[in-house]
């Protein structure tokens, strides 16, 4: 009698992975071709380690991690640099008759049948997740594609000028190449970085720099220039700061980079912020607010005028939460206007407007034109001096609801800053609805779990904050995380609401601790305590709460 094969769904609900809700949710929501775990993959439920047990387990084929797995280098020149990308798969070992193949999806019979024409073996596949078969690709057959592009590298000036337009040229490819690597590995920025003797080129993942290669010395002039060609800055100066764009599409997905050149003593450095497009920014549930904050931010974001601070340094997701709120708010019935430096995210239905102080379209003045554009909804990409708050202020002040970044370390401190900056107290208190303090801080990994008993230390800083923890969840370090026991990043938060009591500490110049009093009573959860009630989840650690949020 033939064996009925249990679906994946079942097996994962049999496991405990997901609940039965879950799974029908899932079900309703997914595209008609979408397959049901990578459906469940991108709304998080499970991990894609936990996808390929169960998919070992459903279908009887082996599942391999190829993090330090023993490659034999001459199997790359077997199976095609492009079908290997194309169809995520990777030649693992061979073994009299039969090619062993790291395949994301082992069901793939036509890949399957194409490998055994063209290499003349029986071909036996076994299931890699998708981001071990990327990265696989990425070290193997684009390490030897380095070697032989820097080999092949323009000696000559005329020759690196005649290069920087052909896109079969070396430098032109391996532009491309560092890019490729830098999206396939989520970085969210890359840094080329001149030094004395040689030029590195590093990305940031998950909020953490790392050297990823480094270059020949001779090759920065030409990285340099090719990647000012690509966003459209002035090669010919290299004395001052300059800052671009590129649109392109890497591995299928629309990209979006800012550029930054800075002229340093050994050449200009540069930083390209890199901006998926595809990634899914417009969810405010997706955020990683509390029940609570969530409530009061909602609350916030509903009401039809004042002014919504966003506070926190360079990279701690403010624009994130801005553009998801914007998107919550955006529907046919209201007219939102942005003035933005720059316009990261072009958002349907919204009208944007990009900074140019070259020819004088400065924040303050956007800001002073959207007003006659009869708009319900203004966003102001950052509160940088008097003038703009001032108008900021006076759009709150006439009925229409401001959305707004400011940089300072808390919520209270933003206060201080709008007064600093010479503002009138009663003029705050008269506009100001509320103020998000937030920080960006990386997970667990999901993979490489484990439980531990809490440190004595780590008792008394939850003491101290009014909590009590027993056990700890740290990552011990795998394939999928990197070894750093991390993967991923989540937003912590501390909502300040700008009640009447409030109001009446900044009326009579009142100071910062008076106010931290009444949000005390007001059950404001401050930054610390939103870290610490998520390590108590089990989703980080106190060590990177502790990294960016200060204990009192």
């Amino acid at each position: 009698m033939a064996k009925i094969r249990k679906r994946l769904g079942d097996i994962l609900v049999e496991h405990g992975l997901i609940t039965a809700e879950d799974l029908n949710e899932t079900l309703q929501n997914k595209t008609a071709n979408q397959k049901i775990g990578d459906a469940l993959l991108q709304r998080g439920l499970i991990t894609e380690q936990q996808l390929i047990e169960t998919l070992e387990m459903q279908l009887g084929i082996p599942h391999v991690s190829l993090f330090r797995y023993p490659f034999d280098k001459n199997l790359f020149n077997m199976v095609p640099k492009e079908m290997a990308k194309r169809n995520q798969l990777v030649p693992l070992k061979i073994e009299g008759d039969k090619l062993f193949i790291a395949m994301t999806n082992p069901m793939d019979f036509i890949t399957i049948d194409d490998l055994r024409l063209t290499t003349g073996f029986q071909i036996q596949p076994a299931i890699a997740s998708k981001e071990d078969v990327t990265k696989t690709i990425a070290k193997y057959y684009d390490e030897e594609s380095y070697d032989e592009l820097i080999g092949n590298m323009p000696e000559t000036q005329q020759e690196q000028q005649e290069d920087m337009g052909d896109l079969d040229a070396p430098i032109v490819r391996l532009v491309s190449q560092i890019l490729s690597n830098a999206v396939s590995l989520k970085a969210s920025d890359v840094h080329i970085d001149p030094q004395e003797n040689r030029v590195l080129v590093r990305y940031r993942i998950d909020g953490a720099l790392r050297t990823e290669r480094v270059l020949p010395k001779a090759m920065q002039g030409m990285i340099t220039a090719r990647i000012k060609i690509l966003s459209n800055l002035d090669i010919t100066e290299n004395r001052i700061p300059q800052d671009g764009r590129i649109k392109t599409t890497v591995d299928f997905r629309p990209i979006d980079l800012r550029v930054s050149s800075l002229p340093t003593v050994y050449g200009e450095k540069i930083v390209m912020r890199i901006l998926d497009l595809s990634a899914n920014l417009t969810d405010i549930s997706k955020l990683g607010f509390s029940d609570l904050n969530m409530e009061r931010f909602m609350a916030e974001i509903d009401k039809p005028n004042g002014i919504i601070l966003i506070s926190g340094p360079t990279g701690s997701g403010k624009s994130s939460t801005l553009y998801a709120a914007l998107n919550k708010l955006n529907n046919e019935e209201v007219n939102i206007i942005t003035v933005e430096d720059p316009v990261e995210y072009q958002l349907e239905g919204i009208n944007q407007i990009q900074v140019n102080t070259n020819v004088g379209l400065t924040f303050a003045v956007g800001l002073r034109s959207i007003l006659r554009q009869d708009p319900d909804i203004v966003m102001v990409g950052e509160i940088r001096d008097k003038e703009t708050a001032d108008i900021s202020i006076r759009a709150s002040l006439t009925g229409h609801l401001v959305l707004s970044t400011i940089h300072t370390n808390d919520s209270i401190a933003s206060i201080t800053r709008l007064m600093d900056m010479g503002i009138e107290p009663f003029l705050v208190t008269a506009s100001l609805n509320a103020v998000v303090a937030q920080r960006l801080i990386r997970k667990v990994c999901r993979d490489c779990r484990e439980v531990h008993a809490a440190t004595d230390r780590e008792k008394h800083i939850f003491a101290k904050r009014g909590l009590a923890i027993e056990t700890i969840a740290r990552g011990r370090g795998c394939s999928q995380c990197n070894m750093t026991g991390y993967r991923g990043r989540m937003a912590i938060h501390e909502v300040l609401v700008v009640n009447e009591e409030i109001k009446d500490i900044i009326n009579r110049n009142g100071s910062a601790a008076e106010i931290r009093e009444v949000a005390v009573k007001n059950k404001t959860i401050f930054l610390i305590d939103d870290g610490l009630l998520k390590v108590k989840e089990g989703m980080t650690t106190t060590e990177e709460v502790l990294r960016v949020a200060m204990m009192d």
